[in-house]
């Protein structure tokens, strides 16, 4: 009783003062560079530090922002997640007695950590949230371990606890009341961080990323229904084995904050940065992908771990791995991709020749929107086989991203340049077989057009660039040139198919597609494809004639439309295209249709596509689209031919 008493004096004493020492882990106040040492100064006036404009975050009110947090995490996860009354703290729906129940937390902002880990299964009962990079209260941390554990009775709690100071004495406080009330509680905390030098204090290194997979073990270890010191050796057994080391591009913004330390420029980065600020073990000019990972693998390995007292390598050459590469906050899943091939080139081939048989990529723990990444190495080489499976055991919390599970006994893991790569199935030539040609000397007079209509696109190449100067980016004429060489070229060595009009098409927008690039090629090269298309389908009793022809150029018109969006009266090549395929449709000359079509782009004051839609009617004003020009001038070229 007198015990009681005492742990429940200190108790309401922490309640009533909420002391600096045990309620929160202050944001760091001064930086020094190229230190391990975080420095803390009262002399404010004294430190360097550059104003700049508040970050910008989507909050309201920041002295709400976990509560609002919080409301917005049930809004998804309604099956799984509830809160505890008057707490910050998300418990799971289903909580029982009959199993050992899994607690962690800390300061918010390192999301998904630690609420996205609560499930009903697998791995978080609960997780008790503090402010922005603050531990959470006592109270808080006890009303939780009241919610999932019973006096005298039931399986227990085991709590999971980064190593900071705050969180260490709020959840050991918290622990020993528990245990004062008559239940079950023990504590393990992870300090898995290679960023600091071992004989640095007594602090000890920090709780990162490897954090979470220490919850996965004991949440899936709790779920055999293993006692509690059992579910606590095996979290233990994955603290002491995962070691972690991360790299900032850039520090970390505070919401609410009216200032940012801006510790890193542009050029500098810093290995080792913790997750609230906190100094690194250097910093160092920007390096490349390979170049961090193998900073980070060289750092991670030599930290070591302990093994019977004494520090040994984290994992030895072929040891069986597990890789964690963990998003910081805000690095994309490009970068990220990139960062994984660099780990594993080092850890599997080189001297190490490890096997890595479970990559976990993804936002595990981060630091709001620090710009980085860490990397968590597990050597599994010598582990139990029941901890190995507890990696793999299902879970439901809403962040845990599965791993696929490469097994030695499957043979050597392939690099990925070695993994058998899908062949591209070839393009099968068309059936012609039933599709007629109707047109008399089909051949001949497809290959004088065509080359009548490239030579004059080429001799007007100054018109064109001189029209798109004025109205667009200046690229048409030289665009239209290079397209049509290309098609000549393929003319000559028998690659543009003019024995037939659908391989013709299908050839003909070969060529504009390996040639031309941008917009008009593209829109051109849906046409002929459409074309070519509509014409294979034809069932016509007559075959392909020239009435099909015209058919299938109004398909082909209507499709450019349709793709690129625009129509008549957009400025672009559809004003020559529509009235070209619109007096064709009528017997009528389709050549003069489309020169007076791309004309009348000269007097269109605005443009509602392509480049021209950007520019002022007075820019415009009597200048012809560039585009529908070229049309004007092939059509042209073919009728002439045809004489």
């Amino acid at each position: 009783m007198k015990m009681n008493a005492v742990i429940n004096f200190i108790y309401l004493f922490l309640i009533a003062h909420q002391t600096a020492a045990f309620s929160s882990i202050k944001p760091p106040i001064a930086f020094h560079k190229n230190s391990a040492l975080l420095a803390e100064s009262t002399e404010t006036e004294t430190e360097t530090e550059i104003e700049m404009v508040a970050p910008k975050k989507i909050i309201n009110d920041p002295s709400d922002a976990v509560s609002e947090f919080i409301s917005g995490l049930l809004y998804q996860y309604p099956n799984t997640m509830t809160k505890l009354q008057n707490h910050n703290v998300i418990l799971s729906t289903t909580i029982t007695h009959d199993k050992v129940n899994i607690l962690s937390g800390g300061g918010s902002g390192h999301e998904p950590s630690h609420a996205g880990w609560v499930g009903s299964k697998g791995m978080l009962t609960g997780a008790i949230l503090g402010g922005i990079f603050a531990s959470p209260s006592v109270a808080s941390i006890v009303a939780a371990i009241r919610a999932v554990t019973q006096v005298n009775a039931g399986k227990g709690c085991l709590l999971i606890v980064k190593n900071y100071t705050g969180d260490r004495l709020n959840f050991g406080m918290a622990c020993e009341i528990a245990n004062s009330e008559g239940r079950k509680c023990q504590m393990v905390v992870v300090a898995d961080d290679a960023a600091l030098e071992r004989t640095n204090g007594i602090t000890g290194a920090r709780g990162v990323a490897g954090t979470v997979l220490v919850h996965k073990i004991a949440g899936a270890a709790a779920e055999k229904g293993l006692e509690l010191e059992e579910v606590a050796a095996a979290a233990g057994d994955m603290a002491n084995r995962v070691k972690s080391l991360g790299v900032a591009l850039d520090s970390v913004t505070i919401p609410g904050a009216s200032s940012v330390n801006d510790r890193l420029d542009e050029k500098t980065i810093e290995i080792g940065l913790g997750i609230h600020g906190e100094a690194g073990i250097q910093q160092s000019t920007l390096k490349t992908a390979d170049e961090l990972a193998s900073i980070i693998v060289k750092t991670i390995l030599d930290y070591g771990r302990d093994e019977d007292g004494k520090i040994v390598p984290t994992y030895k050459a072929g040891d069986d791995l597990a890789l964690m590469v963990n998003n910081l906050g805000g690095i994309s899943n490009f970068e990220m991709s990139i960062l994984v091939r660099g780990v594993m080139k080092i850890l599997e081939g080189g001297s190490e020749k490890c096997s890595v048989s479970r990559v976990y990529v993804g936002a595990f723990m981060t630091s709001f929107d620090m710009k980085g990444a860490s990397v968590s190495i597990v050597s599994l080489t010598d582990a139990p086989d029941a901890l190995i499976g507890y990696l793999d055991d299902e879970t439901d919390a809403s962040a845990w991203a599965k791993a696929d599970i490469y097994k030695k006994s499957d043979g050597p893991r392939l690099s990925a340049s070695e993994v058998p790569e899908v062949e591209a199935p070839k393009k099968e030539a068309a059936d012609l077989s039933s599709v007629q040609v109707s047109i008399d000397d089909f051949e001949s007079k497809v290959s004088k057009g065509v080359k009548a209509a490239c030579d004059s696109l080429i001799e007007n190449e100054p018109l064109l660039t001189k029209y798109d100067t004025i109205v667009g980016d200046g690229d048409c004429g030289i665009t239209m040139m290079r397209g049509s060489q290309e098609i000549i070229s393929r003319l000559q060595s028998g690659k543009l198919v003019t024995s037939h009009p659908v391989p013709f098409f299908d050839t003909l927008a070969d060529a504009i597609s390996a040639s031309m690039g941008g917009t008009s090629g593209i829109l051109l090269e849906i046409m002929f494809r459409k074309m070519s298309t509509f014409l294979n389908a034809s069932d016509s009793a007559t075959g392909i004639d020239g009435k099909k022809m015209v058919e299938a150029f109004f398909e082909g018109v209507n499709a450019v439309s349709f793709y690129g969006g625009a129509t008549v009266g957009s400025r672009t090549m559809l004003d020559a295209l529509f009235p070209a395929v619109d007096a064709m449709t009528k017997g009528e000359d389709g050549a003069k249709a489309a020169v007076d079509g791309a004309q009348s782009t000269a007097d269109m004051g605005t443009a509602s596509a392509g480049r021209s839609n950007y520019l002022n009617e007075d820019t415009l004003s009597g200048t012809p689209d560039p585009g529908a020009v070229a049309v004007g001038l092939v059509l042209t070229a073919l009728y002439d031919s045809l004489k």
